[in-house]
């Protein structure tokens, strides 16, 4: 069973939109205790609130919480009797050196007693011993049905948990019972938290609160807790001495990918500025052949997604790529790019880069907030952009619509996105718009109006 929860996590001592996902957890909590052991798999990316949710998901029973560091194997088995001897107060023997003994132990603590096991980021005992995977799934295969175990797997480095339970060559493969992939959160929690923040907000406040945080829970609770409340309190607490946002992206991604990261991080930063078809990615970087490395970074790290016209069909090769993560995106932009500045600690500098660039790049980020309402909204059966290259006089031009949605009733409508209404055209817009149908619908009628600010 697969969950995906959009809007989870802990800000400034307040939970929000928790109520689904912890019923989630929580029930199958009961049913490992009530009748046999259970198996949950909760994944995510860095900072989206994994721990805080499994912590008041289990508390108010025994709840023994090992988290797996990269150190050797011997002395995290030295951490972890201590915890379970802590919290459990059972006998562990001193001087145990492998994990399967700890888990064996465990598992034989849940024949005559109900409590949660949660492994945090278990996806590194890939690096300390993988043979750790295979010991689990040997015990727990044996002694599930006859112990009253809610175990609980949580892991931050999307190719190695997927590896680690969804292929079929390894031994954990096929025996979770549920997973949760937790997410930002959604347009509509950014609002509530800024508004419990700040009740007087303005919608700019809210766009770069978006634009800096992409909705991921640690950054916004870093912000709020802060007192950062607008552009420029937010600009100038990311980019002071210390900052976890200086070196956020990076962390993320070596995590992710290891050491072997230069190329991949090059065309990111080509993508974040702005060179978004391949073409333009291989120009830039010297006309190397990078198709592959689009392959991985998009089927097997999720960093990058395609675009297409709607409705021009997955052979179609007219693609551009875009930054699937809003964080990561606003990150190589700016703290990436001007890498040297934060070498030689000219903050202000930084700073002040990214609020002059704000309101071209905020521009852009809005179009993908307001396609993330249209998805939350649940009323769309199709949703996407659509461009057609037209000749003109300065040669190929794209003739545009920022959003298009196909509404559940067969209703389509088109949507320019600008930051400021004023500069929106109606007449240029309905001329795309016509375009367009001819084109894709059937010269069928388009609904068309334009998203601002004012309207998020």
């Amino acid at each position: 069973m697969v969950v995906n929860f959009m809007d989870i996590n802990f800000v400034a001592m307040n939970y929000y939109d928790r109520e689904i996902p912890l019923k989630q957890l929580k029930a199958i909590r009961d049913k490992a205790f009530e009748s046999f052991s259970k198996m949950t798999v909760l994944k995510g990316r860095r900072r989206i609130g994994k721990t805080t949710l499994g912590t008041l998901a289990f508390e108010g029973a025994d709840f023994v919480y090992l988290f797996v560091g990269r150190r050797s194997e011997s002395d995290l088995c030295e951490d972890f009797s201590s915890e379970i001897r802590r919290v459990l107060g059972v006998f562990v023997p001193e001087g145990i050196t492998r994990f399967k003994d700890i888990f064996g132990l465990l598992m034989s603590a849940g024949e005559t007693r109900s409590f949660t096991l949660f492994i945090d980021e278990v996806q590194e005992f890939y690096y300390i011993n993988k043979a750790v995977f295979s010991d689990i799934q040997d015990i727990w295969d044996r002694t599930r049905r006859k112990t009253h175990v809610n175990l609980v797997f949580s892991g931050s480095t999307f190719t190695l948990m997927e590896k680690i339970f969804k292929d079929e060559h390894e031994p954990l493969f096929g025996r979770t019972d549920l997973t949760l992939e937790l997410e930002p959160f959604s347009t509509s929690v950014q609002k509530s938290i800024l508004a419990d923040h700040k009740a007087d907000y303005n919608n700019d406040d809210l766009l770069a609160l978006y634009c800096f945080t992409g909705g991921v829970p640690k950054y916004i609770e870093l912000l709020m807790d802060n007192g950062c409340l607008n552009l420029d309190s937010m600009v100038d607490y990311m980019t002071t001495p210390g900052s976890q946002f200086l070196d956020e992206g990076e962390k993320i991604l070596i995590q992710e990918m290891g050491k072997n990261y230069g190329t991949y991080f090059s065309i990111l930063a080509r993508i974040s500025s702005g060179e978004v078809t391949l073409p333009e990615i291989e120009g830039s970087l010297g006309d190397k052949s990078l198709g592959g490395q689009i392959r991985i970074l998009e089927e097997e790290y999720k960093l990058i997604s395609k675009k297409r016209p709607i409705r021009s069909g997955e052979n179609s090769k007219d693609v551009r790529y875009e930054i699937s993560d809003v964080f990561l995106r606003f990150w190589f932009r700016y703290f990436h790019r001007y890498r040297s500045l934060v070498e030689i600690k000219n903050y202000s500098a930084l700073a002040n880069i990214i609020k002059e660039d704000y309101p071209t790049y905020s521009g852009r980020i809005l179009e993908r907030w307001f396609r993330e309402r249209m998805m939350e909204s649940q009323k769309y059966s199709e949703i996407g952009g659509w461009w057609n290259p037209t000749k003109g006089k300065k040669g190929i031009a794209p003739n545009e619509l920022d959003l298009v949605g196909v509404a559940l009733d067969g209703t389509v409508k088109a949507f320019e996105v600008k930051r400021n209404k004023s500069k929106y055209s109606p007449l240029e817009v309905e001329a795309k718009v016509r375009d367009m149908s001819n084109k894709v619908f059937g010269g069928r009628e388009v609904e068309f109006s334009c998203l601002s600010i004012e309207d998020m």
